[in-house]
Formats: C-alpha cells, sequence, structure tokens
C-alpha cells in the first residue's frame, strides 16, 4: 500500500464528525456549545450561591448570572466560533 493510498479517516468527537460540518451546522453547534455551558455554570453557581448565603452571607442571586455565568458562556461561544470555524475554513482552504 504506498502513501497516496491510505485516507485518513474524519476526526469524530463524540460521534459528531466536526470537519464534516458546513458552515451553518459550525455556527449552530458554536452557539448550541455557548448555550449549554451558560446554563450548566449558571445552575452550578445559583447552587454555590444558596449554599453560600444559606451560611449567613448576602450576595445577590443575579450576581451568579451576571459575574459567573454569562462571561463563562461567552469565552465558550468564542473558543467553540474559533475552532469550529477554523476547521470549516481548513477544510474550504484545502478543497475537501
Amino acid at each position: 500500500m504506498s502513501v497516496h493510498e491510505i485516507r485518513q479517516a474524519p476526526g469524530k468527537t463524540f460521534g459528531i464528525p466536526l470537519g464534516d460540518l458546513g458552515l451553518f451546522s459550525s455556527l449552530l453547534m458554536a452557539f448550541a456549545f455557548g448555550f449549554m455551558v451558560f446554563f450548566a455554570v449558571c445552575f452550578v453557581s445559583i447552587l454555590g450561591l444558596l449554599f453560600y448565603n444559606s451560611a449567613g452571607h448576602h450576595v445577590n442571586m443575579a450576581d451568579s448570572y451576571r459575574y459567573i455565568a454569562f462571561p463563562s458562556g461567552l469565552i465558550a461561544l468564542a473558543v467553540a466560533l474559533v475552532v469550529l470555524l477554523g476547521l470549516w475554513a481548513r477544510r474550504k482552504i484545502s478543497g475537501r
């Protein structure tokens, strides 16, 4: 078997072929990942503030959205956009 006959299998992450996504699919996956991270971090931060407030402290529960979950969601969205759009652009530039 020569070097030219070996085909590289598309990379999959959790069964999702990330290297084969189109532009719209990449954007949709990036925003879905950002929303999932936002809601997961928001849930954990609300529970954390609930226990923190039950110990006698007085922290506003809206701080869990404003200062913890929203920045986490934005960072996750930015990272997902860079990775997924980078994969899409690399595939378009290489002609696949």
